[in-house]
């Protein structure tokens, strides 16, 4: 074996294993799909070329159509008239229109045929693109997949129990210390002198409040006793009033 032909082996085997590992199914995959669908705007173009060629024939048909008719009464009157000449040249103009209506008829025929061929190639084709779509989404999906099954696998490769038992064991430790420490820390608060001294002031405002409420009951007469005090004032105040009248 030549040692070109080895190199050339080599420098194949050696770009071709490169552009294997930098394929990405997905991308590539996307990108047939988008080549697919841009071409759905020509194939839709050259069926309308295909059918405005039928209509413009159609329309020729129908002209010549009506040609014919016209040069056949011109004929039948040209020879009611006696005007031979005039008929038999009338008669030659006919023989052309009907002989271009052939052809037109024939190309029509033909035009209408490649129309419903184009337009039945179009359908077909983006039938053919939805299915393929619809295939390449899946081999995606699939492909994305195999991805995360591949990262699982190397993670599982790569995974130690030992080591991570272990940093669980300390990060539990170390939330419990931390836990502890802060309900300690809450009962201490409970049992300090401040929240001592909010208990004698709630106290006292509590005594100041029923004091309260005594000298209101004890005004409206509520209290036992009362009435006897306010009784025995009241003659001091009318002797009183008395001596002050005279």
């Amino acid at each position: 074996m030549g040692v070109w032909i080895r190199l050339k082996r080599s420098v194949r085997a050696l770009f071709g294993g490169l552009i294997e590992k930098t394929e990405d199914p997905e991308l590539i995959l996307q990108q047939t799909i988008r080549d697919m669908r841009d071409r759905v705007p020509e194939l839709t173009n050259s069926v309308s070329q295909v059918m405005a060629t039928e209509k413009l024939l159609a329309r020729n048909k129908e002209r010549l159509e009506g040609q014919v008719v016209e040069l056949d009464s011109k004929i039948k009157a040209s020879v009611k008239m006696g005007r031979d000449d005039v008929a038999t040249a009338y008669i030659g103009q006919l023989q052309q229109a009907q002989l271009d209506l052939q052809k037109t008829t024939q190309q029509l025929d033909h035009a209408g045929l490649a129309s419903k061929q184009a337009l039945k190639a179009r359908d077909n084709y983006v039938l053919q693109m939805q299915r393929r779509s619809a295939e390449a989404m899946q081999l995606i999906s699939q492909s994305k997949q195999a991805k995360l099954q591949e990262q699982l696998a190397q993670t599982m490769e790569s995974f130690q129990i030992g080591d991570d038992s272990s940093t669980f064991s300390e990060m539990r430790d170390k939330i419990d210390r931390r836990s502890a420490a802060a309900e300690a820390k809450m009962q201490l608060g409970t049992t300090n002198v401040d929240s001592q001294m909010q208990d004698i002031e709630r106290e006292a405002l509590d005594m100041q409040l029923q004091d309260k409420l005594l000298a209101y009951k004890q005004e409206m007469n509520l209290l036992p006793g009362s009435t006897e005090k306010k009784v025995n004032q009241l003659p001091a105040a009318s002797s009183e009033d008395t001596n002050g009248n005279r």
